[in-house]
């Protein structure tokens, strides 16, 4: 009987899990890889995998599922990503908690995050229910996850594709930046650079 071997993002992705999860199961000797390619890479077989001989009852450790959105006018949206976060971890059963921000994905200052990244260090914290992976940070959200990997914390991310609001978002986040600038160049006397920084800003605005 021929077997369908899978990499370890679709084995991850049929388990509701991050592949950083797989890779600890493995470690901890809980599912071990059927093949390696000959470069090195983890095959596994989907026939083989069953969800609910890998999830494991709810300990102490909470759920904690988070949605953030970058500006006001996505609050619609930050609502439809808790809504979305309610059903998935009521379905699988979890008891849990969402956290939510209002702010750049630039900013890692944020209340919720910063309350999210203690839980995890002081580890309350047993599983993250995510939307996307930019959710957390635009940039920094593989550090989080490599933190939650060493606490064991499992990752759960529920749409592996590009975020319907990325575009916005980006946007936004392109506009603080500018805005940085522009307040550091305020006191300058390089009207030219400030012109600059000005129009780009209304081009960004422009485009949102």
């Amino acid at each position: 009987m021929s077997r369908k071997l899978v990499s370890i993002q679709e084995a991850a992705d049929f388990l509701g899990v991050a592949a950083q999860t797989l890779r600890r199961w493995e470690r901890e000797g809980k599912l071990i890889p059927d093949e390696r390619t000959a470069g090195g890479r983890r095959r596994y077989d989907l026939a083989r995998l069953r969800p609910e001989h890998f999830h494991t009852p709810e300990t102490a450790r909470r759920t904690i599922a988070y949605a953030r959105v970058s500006s006001h006018d996505q609050k619609a949206d930050l609502e439809r990503q808790k809504q979305v976060l309610e059903l998935y971890c009521a379905r699988q059963g979890w008891t849990f908690e969402i956290i939510a921000d209002l702010g750049s994905g630039m900013n890692d200052h944020k209340k919720g995050l910063k309350r999210l990244l203690d839980e995890i260090v002081e580890g309350r914290i047993g599983r993250l229910v995510i939307t996307h992976k930019d959710r957390l940070l635009r940039f920094g959200a593989e550090l989080v996850f490599a933190i939650c990997e060493a606490k064991q914390v499992e990752v759960v991310i529920l749409n592996q594709g590009e975020d319907t609001t990325f575009e916005e978002d980006l946007a936004s986040d392109v506009l603080e930046i500018i805005t940085v600038f522009s307040a550091r160049l305020y006191g300058s006397r390089s009207r030219k650079n400030q012109k600059l920084l000005d129009d780009l800003k209304k081009a960004v605005e422009a485009a949102c």
